[in-house]
This record gives structure tokens, C-alpha cells and sequence, in this order.
């Protein structure tokens, strides 16, 4: 089964289908846009979007419908969906579904189309102090990251199971980083920081305090903004499906695949295979992804980053 088709397949009874030549109005279709704009994150190691863009397979495929592409560099899943919001990107190429459920549930217009990976091993508080053992050890401590992303979801999960809450720690929004860079010179005592960011603070001496694993299960998925999903299906089905390709290539180059990767993020080519294996790379959304985004939103509900109890379904959508 293809990757679009599997994603069909799992979520045509979860949304409404859009037809290619009517807008959501039902009207004639929108005209066919100069260019369709793209956030590239490189972390934590989205290694089939870093060789979708070195070989230009997006390029070509859009530049044969007269479709330029445009890149906007963002790492943060927050940052992608103000972006979205701002009407500056169309299509998030890499974004985690705390950043998508918080925005979606703020009244924001975007949908999911596809999975990405589900790198829980990936992310982690890492700190420098020795003195700093455990997570209760945090308290009163300077903590930096980004605000709004399922690095902070993690540090709240990682605090409320040592029995602290935010309110325990001196939260400092960054992006990763520059929450690197800050807890490499003692700016801050924890960083919350993700795959080559983490092996750039390791290889500098600092240490993994806490990984994901065990605390939650993140996912990064591919989302659009609601209004481009509505106007051009036919877009958003060419994008999902390049990246299938890319995928594919990726399993019959691997080698090359994994050197590319490594040059993109400033790593060991060993240390780039690490990562994409625990990367674990998939467009499937099925029950047990679905079962995850719903903790996802009991979490954020429970923890008050969610004013209200929001359904993550409502933002699932299939393309055709």
C-alpha cells in the first residue's frame, strides 16, 4: 500500500473529502498558484525531507505544473504554525502535534495530511551541572527551550511525575539552538534539546538528564493550512506523495541517503544512521497514532496549555 493511499485509507472516515475542482464553496476552482511555500526543519532528523530538497524532487515535481517552491527554514513547531496562521507558509513539512494541537485549538485553520516519524528517543532535557541528577534536581533551575512544542510538553511531563510543576523551574523561551548554546555556557542549567543538538552538547560534555521515552510519545506529522487544503487538494496530494518517493529512494540509497543527511545536520555519517533508525519514519495515522494525539490533548487540557478540551480528529483530513 502507498503512503497516500495508506492515510486515505485510515482517515476517509474521519474527514470530509475535498474535490480538486470545487473550492470549499463549492465555486470554481482557485487559480493555480506561482509557488507553493514549504517550512524546511532539518530537526530532529527529518532525513526524508532534507533528501526530498538536496535532490530537488520537490522542484521537479511542482515546476511541472509552472509551481515554483519556496523554502522557509523553521525548526520550531510553534514558529511553523504562526507561520501558517500568518498565512506566510502553506504546507509544514515537519511539525510536532503538541505545536498543531495548541494552534488548531486557538482557533487556528490547518489539518494533518500525513505522518511523519515518531522519534521519542530523539528528544531530551540535557544538562551540564553535575550536581543535577535527577529531575527534581531542576528546582529553581533556569530550564531553556522552545515554548509551545512537544520539547516543553516533555519538560512538563518530566516535572509533574517528580511532583514539580512549571511554576518550579525558570522557563526561558528559545529555540534549540540557541538553547544549546546557552547551556553550554552556563546561561541556563537544563536545555531542552533534540537528536544532533543533543549529540553537539554530549560531544561538548553535558548529558542526557531525561529522553521522551517513557514520558510521552511524539509525533511529527506533515499539516497544511486549511484554506490551501481546501483550494488545492490536488497540490497537497503531490506533495504527501513525493515524499513517499523520497522515502522510497532513501530505502534503495540508504548509504547516500544517510551521508546527505549527516552533511545537512553536521554529523558523523554513524551517528546520522543512529538517528534515522530512531527516527522511525511513517505516514501512517491509524488507531494507535490517533489514541495518541487524544492524550496529547488530555495532557495539554490538563497541564492549562489547552483553555478548553479540544477533539485532535477534527484536524485529521484525506486528500485525494
Amino acid at each position: 500500500m502507498s503512503r497516500l493511499t495508506c492515510v486515505v485509507a485510515v482517515l476517509a472516515v474521519l474527514a470530509t473529502l475535498t474535490s480538486p475542482s470545487l473550492s470549499a464553496e463549492g465555486g470554481a476552482a482557485a487559480p493555480t498558484p506561482k509557488s507553493v511555500r514549504i517550512s524546511y526543519a532539518k530537526s530532529p532528523f527529518n532525513l526524508p525531507l532534507i533528501v526530498a530538497r538536496r535532490l530537488g524532487m520537490l522542484e521537479t515535481a511542482f515546476g511541472a505544473k509552472g509551481i515554483a517552491v519556496e523554502y522557509a527554514e523553521i525548526d520550531s513547531g510553534a514558529k511553523q504554525a504562526e507561520a501558517m496562521a500568518a498565512l506566510s507558509i502553506d504546507i509544514a513539512g515537519v511539525i510536532n502535534t503538541t505545536s498543531v494541537i495548541i494552534a488548531a485549538a486557538a482557533g487556528n485553520d490547518l489539518k494533518i495530511v500525513s505522518g511523519f516519524s515518531r522519534p521519542s528517543g530523539l528528544f531530551a532535557i540535557v544538562v551540564d551541572d553535575p550536581a543535577i541528577r535527577t529531575v527534581a534536581d531542576l528546582k529553581g533551575k533556569r530550564v531553556a527551550g522552545p515554548k509551545g512544542t512537544v520539547l516543553h510538553q516533555l519538560l512538563m511531563a518530566a516535572l509533574a511525575r517528580a511532583g514539580l510543576g512549571m511554576g518550579d523551574v525558570q522557563f526561558v523561551q528559545m529555540d534549540i539552538p540557541a538553547a544549546q548554546t546557552a547551556l553550554l555556557s552556563r546561561q541556563v542549567d537544563a536545555g531542552l534539546l533534540a537528536a544532533s543538538a543533543v549529540v553537539a552538547a554530549q560531544s561538548a560534555g553535558a548529558r542526557v538528564l531525561v529522553t521522551a521515552e517513557g514520558y510521552l510519545e511524539p509525533q511529527l506529522v506533515t499539516a497544511v493550512r486549511g484554506a490551501f487544503l481546501r483550494d488545492y487538494p490536488s497540490l497537497v496530494d503531490l506533495y504527501v506523495s513525493v515524499i513517499g518517493k523520497a522515502e522510497d529512494w532513501i530505502a534503495a540509497h540508504e548509504d547516500e541517503a544517510l551521508a546527505l543527511g549527516a552533511k545537512e545536520q553536521g554529523i558523523g555519517v554513524a551517528e546520522a544512521r543512529r538517528l534515522a533508525a530512531a527516527s522511525h519514519f511513517s505516514p501512517s495515522i491509524g488507531p494507535a497514532e490517533i489514541e495518541a494525539l487524544e492524550s496529547d490533548a488530555k495532557f495539554l487540557l490538563d497541564s492549562g496549555m489547552l483553555a478548553r478540551p479540544f477533539d485532535p480528529r477534527s484536524i485529521l483530513a484525506a486528500i485525494q
